[in-house]
C-alpha cells in the first residue's frame, strides 16, 4: 500500500489513539490539575500527532523531515513523563498506565525505523 496521506501511517494512527485515551482519562482528573499535569499530558501527546502530520509535509528534505520526527519522538517521551506523574498521583490504574507506556514505547519505536530509513519516505519521488 503506498501511503497518501499522513493520517494512513501506522504510527500517526497508534499516537492518535493513545492521545484520545489520555483524553478520555484525564476527563476526570482533580480541577487543580487543570492548568499543570492535565493540560500539559493533552498538549504532549497531541503533539506526538501534529509532528508527524508535519514531518509528512516537509518530507521533501530529508533534515526537516527527520528533524519533525524527533520532535514527535521528544513529545513521546514528555508524555511518558506525564504518564509517570498521573500514576504515581494515583489518577491512573497501573494498567492503563501499563497500556499507554507501551503504546508510546511502540511509537517511538516507528518514528526510530522512519527516522533511520528517510530515503524510504522522502524526496521528490515520494510526494504523490
Amino acid at each position: 500500500m503506498v501511503i497518501a496521506h499522513f493520517r494512513q501511517l501506522r504510527v500517526y494512527q497508534m499516537a492518535f489513539e493513545a492521545a484520545m485515551k489520555i483524553f478520555e482519562l484525564s476527563k476526570i482528573w482533580p480541577k487543580e490539575e487543570k492548568y499543570s499535569l492535565t493540560d500539559q499530558i493533552r498538549r504532549a501527546s497531541r503533539s506526538v500527532c501534529s509532528n508527524i502530520a508535519e514531518a509528512w509535509r516537509k518530507r521533501r528534505y530529508v533534515a526537516h523531515f527527520i528533524s519533525k520526527l524527533t520532535d514527535s519522538d521528544s513529545e513521546g517521551a514528555e508524555t511518558q513523563s506525564w504518564l509517570d506523574f498521573a500514576l504515581r498521583c494515583g489518577y491512573i490504574s497501573k494498567e492503563d498506565y501499563a497500556e499507554l507506556d507501551q503504546q508510546y514505547h511502540s511509537i517511538s519505536g516507528g518514528l526510530v525505523k522512519m527516522m533511520s530509513e528517510p530515503e524510504k519516505w522522502c524526496g521528490p519521488a515520494n510526494l504523490s
